[in-house]
């Protein structure tokens, strides 16, 4: 995504082990990548190890193959591994370990960087050409001595370097080119026996890859630069990160599946969904005003759970295309109309090998359309594929896989006043300050990204009495707040799109001397565009207009902090909350900038755990020392709600009893009203037609029979499919309807047409299970309720 920097991916095929298998060749032609001299159609997921636990991997890597994933992605974030120069991490080896994966080297630029005399990031500049070499060195290094690439009998097949470059090539003007060249003959030179791609760089050097990113690939990717290389999309958005503010991004599975298909029929042959499962932003790790949620809408969701109907239609989807490899692979591909907005999509091998693919491309009508002498309906914006072209296995419009939803269940309210302790940061003034200025510096380049915050403070006589005066503070930090002599008078904050507004507030001075303390803060660092080393950000101006004169101190004697007291003291962990005095919450006025403490029991069962901070403002948890992330529940959607209020606790970061919660609170959040929650699925539902299509898992009988010119086979029908998650059955049908009823899995009503039956006979089939599965067929309900009428059943049913 544009949003991200530079980077090093990592492709890890999940059919290959990381021990007992010998060396794999995996090469490209202008088809397909190639793995052992077979070609290969590949789908990948983005599973980025830090934005989970090492206890969730197994859950989601094994998700993600039953949804038909060959690949994961995933990230090499620089900024972690290398957090200082020199320091390097290794929590990357054990989960390419663990999986045995596409390589990414690297995303997000430490900030150490920054101080490296004349750099220039992501351009033809020698420091950072120097420092990116030895970074990408070091961990191709560390892959090639864990044997993990495909060449030593690992699982990475493919890897990248760079990332979106194209989109800022062009603002290095002559220096851009050739650092393209240099990055490109760097990563070929480490010898690491699997290929090298850059996505959204038409002009990626040979033998690199240039692959596509986006939503609608297989409309706007102008195609390989090469004919001998392979047509590849390293980034389907399967929603879009959010930022505080912002309305959440939904992306449908139709869609999805629409531009997945279309791709691939055009001769597409690998798309990695970005992400497959999001997961969250620990820590400061997010960007720039990015939630700590990350891509809570992909097939996987934040928790890990099946995000439905999601999951399963793109489940659905690689199988059908899987059902089409032969001829894809080896067949003469050709293309033609089928009328003003409708083409099909042809790949013929031998004489029985065919795969075709049905594009409806008006978005408002379904047409009919008239393919090799049958007649095909095509819902609006759609694709149908043929696996033999003939049988319809799967259309992208068309739903069968059952809709979830996604409960919550309050575990523990902390609501006892007696429980909670409070410590109020210390307000410093100038004179508590060692580090001082003649100037106002550069939050960024002052703080080094060692804290969100820099106070900055100042000291001033004043001759008049009671004199009323107005503060204008001109910001380019994320958020500020102000106070007068230790006291609060008012904050403003900026927005992912909109700069911080001046601060303008009326203030009341003291005679004599008086203390002005400005609290800057970043919610993340900047991380897009080109020459980021020259981002600036921190207070700007800074005036005191009285009646009598105007003070403008912007260039005047400044003491600094960076961080607050807090966090140098390290209160969020066991030992550090020992080392200040905490009162019992409410015993003294409230202040903005307080900590707050308290104790708690791990939820029962293994559902995952959510803090949910809805009373709360602005800050940062902590549990057991663990940062959950920064929290900003204040800030509000043009809808009027919080962007985010459940934050991700994984159970990995609770003990059973005496779990150290730790609130830093910015604004005037109410930390009795917290609770401790969980997640869980506790409802299923399935909204099936006539017209609907069969599983994608019953055309392979079908196609048996009708090759064998035996007679149809009647298993292969519209079925609604039900499962629980694993643990829960259903334990009530919440409503039942085979005829024409009305509405949708979240609201529905009984129609004009209604089997009587439809109830008891769901209670029978589904009842006490945790799968059933129940035809759309009249005779499975006793009869028809009414002939001539298509019929519909929908099913909504309790998981407990």
């Amino acid at each position: 995504m544009g949003s991200w920097l530079f980077l090093f991916l990592v492709g890890l095929f999940l059919a290959a082990s990381v021990s007992g298998v010998g060396s794999r060749n995996v090469t490209y032609d202008g088809r397909s990548l190639i793995i052992d001299g077979q070609h290969k159609i590949l789908f990948s997921g983005s599973i980025h190890y830090p934005r989970s636990t090492p206890q969730m991997w197994p859950s989601l890597i094994a998700k993600a193959k039953a949804g038909g994933l060959d690949v994961i992605e995933t990230l090499v974030f620089w900024n972690l591994h290398e957090p200082q120069p020199e320091q390097y991490l290794k929590n990357l080896k054990s989960y390419l370990i663990f999986l045995g994966l596409k390589l990414e080297v690297c995303r997000g630029l430490p900030f150490w960087l920054h101080d490296i005399p004349g750099i220039v990031y992501r351009s033809d500049n020698e420091p950072f050409k120097y420092q990116m070499k030895k970074f990408v060195s070091k961990i191709v290094n560390m892959m090639k001595a864990e044997k993990l690439y495909a060449s030593q009998g690992g699982p990475i097949i493919l890897s990248q370097i760079e990332n979106e470059y194209g989109m800022v090539e062009a603002a290095f003007r002559d220096k851009g080119p050739p650092y393209l060249r240099w990055a490109a003959e760097m990563a070929v030179g480490l010898q690491t026996g699997v290929p090298w791609v850059m996505c959204k760089q038409n002009n990626a050097p040979d033998p690199v890859i240039n692959a596509c990113n986006g939503r609608r690939c297989g409309e706007t990717f102008p195609g390989p630069n090469s004919p001998n290389k392979p047509a590849i999309w390293t980034e389907n958005w399967t929603s879009f990160y959010q930022v505080y503010g912002d309305e959440p991004d939904i992306r449908s599975a139709e869609d999805i599946a629409f531009h997945v298909a279309l791709f691939i029929a055009k001769k597409g042959s690998y798309v990695n969904y970005y992400m497959y499962h999001g997961g969250t932003n620990f820590g400061r790790t997010a960007a720039a005003y990015l939630l700590t949620s990350y891509y809570d809408q992909a097939p996987l969701d934040e928790y890990g759970l099946f995000r439905q109907p999601k999951w399963g239609h793109l489940k659905e989807l690689h199988a059908a295309i899987k059902f089409c490899l032969n001829p894809m692979l080896s067949g003469v591909y050709t293309s033609m109309a089928l009328g003003k907005s409708q083409e099909a999509f042809v790949y013929r091998g031998n004489s029985v090998d065919c795969a075709a693919f049905l594009v409806n491309n008006d978005t408002r009508k379904t047409v009919v359309v008239t393919f090799q002498d049958s007649l095909y309906e095509l819902p609006p914006k759609s694709i149908s594929i043929l696996p033999d072209c003939k049988t319809v296995a799967f259309n992208t419009a068309k739903l069968s896989t059952q809709y979830n939803t996604r409960a919550v269940e309050t575990s523990k309210k902390l609501d006892s006043i007696v429980k909670w302790e409070e410590y109020k940061e210390t307000i410093p003034t100038f004179d508590d300050t060692s580090l001082r200025a003649d100037m106002l510096l550069e939050h960024m380049n002052t703080t080094k990204d060692n804290s969100d915050y820099l106070w900055y403070t100042f000291r001033f006589q004043n001759d008049f009495s009671d004199a009323e005066y107005v503060l204008n503070v001109t910001s380019s930090a994320h958020v500020l707040h102000a106070f007068v002599n230790g006291s609060f008078v008012g904050s403003t904050h900026g927005s992912f799109k909109t700069k911080t507004p001046i601060l303008e507030i009326k203030i009341t001075l003291n005679k004599g001397t008086n203390y002005i303390s400005l609290l800057s803060g970043m919610v993340g660092l900047p991380d897009s565009g080109a020459y980021l080393e020259r981002r600036v950000a921190g207070i700007n101006t800074v005036k005191v207009k009285g009646e009598h004169e105007i003070k403008d101190f912007t260039r005047y004697s400044w003491g600094y902090q960076v961080g607050l007291l807090g966090e140098k003291l390290q209160v969020y962990t066991d030992s550090g909350s020992n080392k200040v005095k905490w009162n019992t919450y409410g015993s003294s006025t409230h202040q903005r900038l307080t900590w707050y403490r308290t104790l708690f029991d791990a939820p029962a069962g293994k559902d995952p755990v959510t803090l949910n901070l809805e009373s709360m403002g602005k800050g940062e948890a902590w549990i057991n020392g663990q940062s959950i992330g920064r929290y900003w529940v204040s800030f509000l959607t043009p809808k009027g709600i919080p962007s985010q209020t459940r934050y991700n606790v994984p159970r990995s970061f609770l003990k059973r009893t005496d779990n150290l919660l730790i609130i830093l609170e910015e604004e005037n959040g109410y930390p009795l009203g917290i609770s401790i929650d969980t997640i869980s699925i506790t409802k299923v539902c399935g909204h099936v037609s006539e017209s609907h299509l069969p599983p994608v898992i019953s055309w392979q009988g079908q196609n048996k029979t009708e090759h064998n010119n035996s007679k149809k086979h009647h298993g292969r029908r519209p079925k609604v499919q039900l499962q629980c998650p694993p643990g829960r059955n259903i334990s009530r049908i919440l409503f039942a309807s085979y005829g024409n009823p009305t509405g949708d899995c979240e609201n529905n009503a009984i129609g004009s047409c209604h089997s009587f039956t439809s109830l008891p006979t769901i209670e029978e089939a589904c009842m006490g299970k945790r799968i059933c599965t129940i035809p759309v067929w009249s005779k499975k309900f006793g009869n028809d309720p009414c002939p001539g009428i298509p019929k519909t059943l929908l099913v909504d049913a309790q998981c407990t």
